[in-house]
């Protein structure tokens, strides 16, 4: 059997000599059966598909959606001086205007406490009421038509399209009509508007561009990629994340950030194996702060923490226990099913290090506790919030970041009174630098709060500060270090027999 193939027929030039229009109607209903019960919202006269456009228009809400129902959009490429529905040869394809969500929360001064207004509606409101899904209004339509010109095989077509194409029958050829295309990726959460009973009209930024098969086709998986995530038990604002790292950023620059994370992995990789292998070979821990390795690794267990976040970002945990355990020189014995806890002996040195590291941390609390207060205050003051335990929350993760960085500084000092950076694992600090510049990267691609961004930097400050001190503190690589061990020996070679 022939295949049979479906070809464009100069669809552009054909589509502007007849004159096409885009309409747009907006109706409660999800099928459109006949022209009754619809509004036409936009229409654009001598529509060219090469042309570019965004037009914002009002749109009057009908009681049934004000009453928590749906709207729908039609969007119709069709024939001019032709009604859509009687047209044969026009492309549509329905959107919904609406979307349920829990109402988010209006924060409030929380010294000041709630307006007059707020609290007359909190009132009428039952308390079951508040944590009921809503009907929200997108208020951004984007619209692409595929304008590359492209013969497709019958018996291959791509299945990612086919549901987008329409064909018709034209004598023996079989040709399809330009492809319609509705990028849902950029409906994003930040931007819904609760629809009120009192809402009788609300703005819609309709917004057009051309686009390629080939972009179509990512776009494409990228819309089905985000609905599996959300069948897989994904938040809309969960996937609304991942929206905005493919929507916010350049496709070229997230292209480049893919590669780059694929070095962040082997870098990973080769700080643990080096740190790893330092601290099996570590036996004293002269110059080591013992206070900041005890306080590095942060747990974070938040109520609703998911375990495809919260087992990757405690993978460290195990390691940390493992080095706390070295530096404290602890060995656990066992009295039958009793464990008990036995710690070695510092000698002089490994003492004057635990000195110089009590005072680091004794200076830090100084400035550690007055800005944890501080912030908690000011961020009472000037910065609204949804309750009083949000703001708690805040206020320890603030306390959590600033924790994170001062307690970085005591190895600092530690390496300032002794003069030496000689017992660092260098390899492994190098190679988590390129990771904290990596990260520096990510900070400004992924959605995150500013006191996160603020901490993916703090790490570059103390690295920084670190090479400083390895240039005024140079390693005597002909020193025997605390293994026995010199920089400058060889290794010896096997004799060759005559």
């Amino acid at each position: 059997m022939a295949n049979r193939h479906m070809k464009r027929r100069s669809t552009s030039l054909s589509l502007r000599e007849m004159g096409t229009l885009l309409s747009v109607y907006t109706t409660t209903r999800s099928n459109l059966g006949a022209e009754n019960n619809v509004d036409l919202v936009l229409n654009v006269e001598d529509f060219d598909v090469e042309s570019k456009f965004e037009r914002t228009v009002n749109v009057s809400v009908p009681k049934k959606t004000r009453n928590n129902g749906t709207l729908y959009a039609y969007i119709f490429l069709h024939h001019a001086g032709i009604l859509p529905w009687h047209d044969g040869k026009q492309v549509h394809l329905v959107s919904p205007l609406t979307t349920y969500m829990v109402p988010k929360p209006e924060e409030v001064n929380l010294l000041t406490g709630e307006s007059a207004t707020q609290q007359i509606e909190a009132e009428k409101k039952p308390s079951s009421a508040l944590d009921e899904p809503v009907s929200h209004w997108r208020p951004r339509l984007t619209l692409n038509v595929m304008v590359d010109d492209f013969v497709f095989d019958g018996a291959s077509l791509p299945a990612d399209v086919h549901r987008y194409m329409k064909m018709i029958q034209l004598g023996k050829t079989v040709h399809y009509l330009p492809i319609l295309f509705i990028d849902q990726l950029s409906n994003r959460v930040k931007d819904l508007m609760v629809i009120n009973r009192s809402t009788t009209e609300l703005p819609l930024t309709v917004s057009y561009d051309k686009i390629s098969l080939g972009r179509l086709r990512f776009w494409i998986h990228m819309q089905d990629a985000v609905y599996s995530l959300q069948q897989f038990g994904f938040s809309e604002k969960d996937a609304d994340e991942v929206k905005g790292i493919f929507v916010d950023t350049n496709l070229y620059f997230l292209a480049l950030t893919f590669f780059v994370a694929a070095f962040h992995l082997l870098f990973d990789f080769l700080a643990f194996k080096n740190d790893i292998s330092f601290w099996k070979k570590k036996k004293s821990m002269i110059g080591m702060s013992t206070k900041a390795g005890r306080c590095s690794q942060e747990f974070w267990a938040f109520p609703g923490t998911r375990k495809q976040v919260l087992i990757p970002a405690q993978n460290p945990s195990c390691p940390c226990l493992w080095k706390v355990k070295k530096a404290l020189k602890m060995t656990i014995l066992w009295r039958g099913l009793r464990p008990e806890c036995q710690f070695g002996t510092y000698s002089e040195s490994e003492r004057k290090t635990e000195e110089y590291d009590t005072q680091a941390m004794k200076y830090l609390s100084y400035v550690l506790y007055p800005l944890c207060v501080g912030g908690a205050v000011y961020s009472l003051l000037n910065i609204k919030y949804k309750s009083w335990y949000s703001w708690l929350i805040n206020s320890f993760v603030n306390g959590v970041y600033a924790f994170g960085f001062l307690f970085m500084l005591p190895q600092l000092f530690v390496n300032y009174k002794m003069k030496s950076v000689a017992h660092l694992p260098w390899k492994a600090f190098t190679y988590k630098a390129f990771n904290t510049f990596i990260d520096d990267v990510f900070a400004f691609i992924i959605t995150m709060p500013t006191s996160h961004r603020l901490a993916c930097f703090r790490d570059d400050v103390v690295f920084l500060v670190y090479l400083y001190q390895r240039w005024l503190y140079p390693v005597d690589k002909s020193r025997v270090n605390e293994f026995g061990e010199s920089y400058e020996e060889k290794p010896p070679r096997k004799s060759h027999a005559d």
